[in-house]
């Protein structure tokens, strides 16, 4: 175990490189730099090519890459072209409102979507199972960005019963953790469904209620137990997801989250603020999904078997 989770790590490094050369590239080719945020009328042409300079504008894409892996490699991550922050400290700052909308979408989808989808696989067939399917298919179907906007309509503009906008407030923080964790629902729904339909179907659920073990523990203690890897599978993937991805519903609401400050680097064409946020949320994704993995090791003593040393499944065969 500990052989595959170093392997995982250092998988980082190739990763890094090259998601950090495909943002810088991006950054480079779309129209427009750093100098175009900062200058105003009063500058002098002398004091633009000052700028122009001090950001290495008049070097080759290549170079300051060069010299920002360089960087990269002593820890730095560099200061915001526009602020002059630290872009760590950019990131630490917003980074924990992203995760508290993340978790709050993971707490309200998985709450709604394990009852919701043991339930229609122990209906299959009927017509609480097809309204599921149906529910599922609508999260699927529509964008984070369409979901929040119908609730700003609705719940701000028309209702007004939460703001518009994060303000501080409980209130402000119902509507996206709700356009969060519908997406996050639609998919787990889908999943638990399917994967208690094909457990379900073993012999030793019917041992188990021919022996007496009520229906509950069925469920829930036989089995939900053998059906959470493809779950676990993909509550990880949408949760990496949400925190990599988040940059839409932040958008949407105002949350002063990650998302909205990378949105707002690449707007104002912060390259180094931007290739920042978009490595460390590269190896925040990757770390998520080595802990999806190692869970399934709790879950199932089969796949921790796997990991286990050589002398140890020597014993256990013997």
């Amino acid at each position: 175990m500990l052989r595959y989770t170093l392997l995982r790590i250092l998988w980082l490094i190739p990763i890094v490189l090259v998601v950090s050369f495909i943002i810088y590239a991006l950054m480079d080719l779309a129209p427009g730099t750093v100098v175009d945020s900062i200058i105003n009328e009063e500058m002098t042409q002398e004091e633009i090519d000052q700028l122009i300079a001090r950001f290495d504008l008049d070097k080759p894409m290549i170079y300051r890459f060069g010299k920002y892996m360089l960087g990269l490699l002593r820890g730095d991550l560099g200061n915001s072209q526009i602020t002059d922050m630290p872009v760590w400290d950019l990131y630490m700052e917003r980074f924990p409102k992203t995760l508290e909308l993340a978790f709050a979408g993971l707490v309200l989808g998985v709450g709604i979507a394990i009852p919701l989808g043991i339930f229609a696989a122990k209906h299959a067939g009927t017509i609480w199972d097809n309204l599921t399917t149906v529910l599922s298919l609508f999260g699927l179907s529509m964008p984070g960005f369409w979901l929040g906007l119908l609730l700003l309509i609705w719940f701000s503009f028309r209702l007004k019963l939460f703001p518009a906008s994060y303000d501080g407030t409980l209130q402000s923080f119902i509507l996206p953790a709700v356009t969060s964790g519908f997406a996050m629902m639609a998919t787990t729904v889908r999943q638990t469904r399917s994967s208690m339909l094909e457990v379900m179907k073993q012999d030793y659920l019917r041992t188990a209620r021919a022996k007496g073990v009520s229906e509950l523990q069925v469920t829930t203690k036989h089995a939900l137990r053998n059906a959470w890897i493809p779950v676990i599978t993909t509550i990880g993937l949408t949760l990496s997801r949400m925190l990599a991805g988040s940059a839409i519903v932040e958008a949407v609401y105002s949350w002063p989250g990650v998302g909205r400050m990378m949105i707002e680097a690449i707007t104002q064409r912060d390259v180094t603020l931007a290739c920042g946020c978009v490595i460390l949320t590269c190896i925040m994704y990757v770390i998520m999904l080595l802990i999806v993995d190692l869970l399934y090791a709790l879950v199932d003593p089969r796949i921790k078997s796997q990991y286990a040393p050589v002398r140890k499944k020597r014993m256990v065969t013997e």
